[in-house]
C-alpha cells in the first residue's frame, strides 16, 4: 500500500452509476474504472463531509425509463449536492474534485460520451455557483477515484500510478 492510499480504516466502494456520501473521517469514498464515466467528488472543508458521484451518461432526458439518478450528470450531481447541503455542506466551502471523461476506444467510438459528460458536469456545477477546484480528465486510460473523508485529499489511480489531484495539478 502507497503511502497516499494509507490512512483510512473504512473503504467505502462506489459502483457505476452510484453515490455516496460520508462524515465519518476514517472512510475513504473509492470509484473504479472511469473510463468515458466522470467522478465527482464534493468535500466541505468545513463541515468535513463528503461525497463522490460516478455518473455515466450526461443527461436522463431520453432515459425516463432508467429509475436510477446516478446514472446520470444532471440527475446525480442534483441528487449529491442536495443531500451535502441537507447534511450541512456549504456552496462557500465545498471543493469540487473531477476525473474521467477518457475517450476510451478512441474517436471512432460513437457520440462522444466522454466530451459530453464533461460539457454537462462544468455547466451543472457553474450554473450551481461551484467551481472545479481540481481535475483530471480527458486521454484515452481509465482511472481510479479515492475521497479521503479526514483531510478532503483525492487520489487518483491510473496507468500504474498514484497521484493526489491537487488545483491545477493532475
Amino acid at each position: 500500500m502507497s503511502a497516499l492510499a494509507a490512512v483510512a480504516k473504512n473503504r467505502i466502494p462506489v459502483g457505476i452509476s452510484d453515490m455516496k456520501i460520508s462524515t465519518d473521517p476514517d472512510t475513504a469514498l473509492k470509484t473504479y474504472a472511469l473510463g468515458t464515466c466522470v467522478g465527482v467528488a464534493a468535500y466541505d472543508t468545513e463541515k468535513r463531509i463528503g461525497g463522490l458521484l460516478h455518473f455515466q451518461l450526461p443527461t436522463a432526458r431520453g432515459h425516463e425509463s432508467i429509475s436510477n439518478e446516478f446514472m446520470f450528470a444532471d440527475t446525480g450531481l442534483a441528487a449529491m449536492l442536495n443531500a451535502l447541503f441537507a447534511r450541512g455542506a456549504s456552496r462557500r466551502t465545498l471543493q469540487i474534485s473531477i476525473a474521467g471523461a477518457a475517450q476510451i476506444g478512441g474517436p471512432a467510438t460513437g457520440h462522444d460520451i466522454a466530451r459530453k459528460n464533461l460539457i454537462i458536469l462544468k455547466k451543472l456545477l457553474w450554473k450551481n455557483g461551484l467551481m472545479i477546484h481540481a481535475e483530471d480528465t480527458g486521454g484515452s486510460h481509465g482511472r481510479n477515484m479515492t475521497l479521503h473523508l479526514d483531510t478532503g485529499r483525492v487520489v487518483i489511480t491510473a496507468q500504474n500510478r498514484e497521484y493526489e489531484l491537487r488545483r491545477g495539478v493532475a
